[in-house]
């Protein structure tokens, strides 16, 4: 065992604060990661915060928007050495033999996945990137290429294979026309990554205070859902829907902007039920999905995309001592448009 330095949450309602946590020994597969940057998502918070279960390990220690470097690998390693650039996501373990594991959906694992944070491995509750090191299985480990900045790579490990996973499914490309609703941390990715996928891309925002950035970030057209008239003269345009608001929405409307046999895929997880309106979907032999990050390969191959393309996340980089203050700004949509921790501040 060795200790490292950390942040983490103690209850529902205290402060995130400095902590010493324990990182098990490098096995034969594992390798060391020393943490350079983590990414606050908003799943962060609502953990956290007891929002979204009341059985939480706490003292929790957040964080699955991992990027580093390897400081050691164990005997057994083969994908990784020492002085690699390194990401860990969402996941660090899964059971690996169901259907889903060997197809590469980990993250759909039937034995169920084992979260990086708030998740229990080998009996003991894991903790996540809010900290200076961690110890992850090779499998689980994603090499982060040359062409992106560890700052910026961070919030790829869940916002950005969030988006990447149903635009790809999906077939966003050419000649197709895709909207993202929402333009906050995962809105701004799902924009750059299908503009890079060569989709025609359409922002729907509640106003269009952000209209700049997300044409920057590569948006065709951008409109304010706030305005009735945008659901008339949008109806039956889009391939594809990306959802990334975690709020209820009116779905008949946002149905009626797809073209038959069109989608819809959420993204954003609401905590209240959303109504399924089955006349939108029977009328237009239309779809209503869901999607949840993507399993390694995926994932891998979302990074080495991202590389490709210059894509990164837009941050705004803050130390360890701003975290509380970062988590209530992301709950008030003051962000653009991710919050990265330097864990050279802790």
């Amino acid at each position: 065992m060795s200790t490292v330095n950390a942040y983490a949450a103690h209850s529902a309602t205290d402060a995130l604060r400095p902590t010493v946590i324990e990182r098990r020994e490098v096995g034969p597969h594992d390798v060391l990661i020393k943490i350079h940057f983590a990414g606050i998502c908003h799943s962060d918070i609502h953990t956290g915060r007891g929002e979204w279960h009341d059985q939480v390990n706490y003292p929790l220690v957040p964080g699955h928007e991992i990027a580093g470097v390897v400081e050691q690998v164990g005997s057994d390693v083969t994908k990784f050495a020492v002085g690699d650039r390194a990401g860990v996501g969402c996941m660090v373990s899964s059971c690996g033999r169901c259907e889903n594991c060997k197809a590469g959906d980990e993250q759909f694992c039937l034995e169920g996945m084992v979260g990086t944070y708030d998740g229990v491995l080998d009996g003991k509750p894991t903790d996540g990137g809010y900290s200076t090191h961690i110890v992850v299985d090779e499998k689980y480990t994603l090499h982060i290429p040359d062409g992106i900045e560890l700052d910026e790579a961070a919030p790829l490990l869940c916002a950005g294979i969030t988006l990447y996973s149903p635009l790809r499914h999906w077939g966003a490309g050419p000649g197709k026309q895709v909207a993202v609703v929402g333009m906050g941390g995962l809105g701004h990715m799902g924009v750059k990554i299908a503009h890079a996928m060569g989709a025609e891309v359409t922002v729907l925002s509640q106003t269009t205070s952000k209209e700049e950035d997300g044409k920057a970030f590569g948006a065709d057209h951008y409109f304010a859902t706030k305005d009735a008239e945008t659901f008339d003269k949008l109806a039956g345009r889009f391939d594809l829907i990306v959802n990334t608001v975690s709020a209820p929405l009116p779905m008949d409307k946002y149905l009626s902007l797809l073209k038959t046999r069109g989608a819809l895929v959420n993204v954003g997880a609401p905590s209240e039920p959303l109504e399924v309106p089955a006349q939108a979907l029977i009328g237009g032999g239309k779809v209503w999905a869901g999607s949840m990050i993507g399993g390694i390969r995926e994932t891998q191959e979302m990074l080495d995309f991202c590389a490709e393309h210059g894509i990164g996340a837009t941050i705004e980089t803050i130390g360890g001592e701003q975290i509380d203050e970062a988590w209530d700004r992301v709950v008030a949509s003051d962000v653009r448009y991710r919050f990265v921790i330097d864990t050279s501040t802790f």
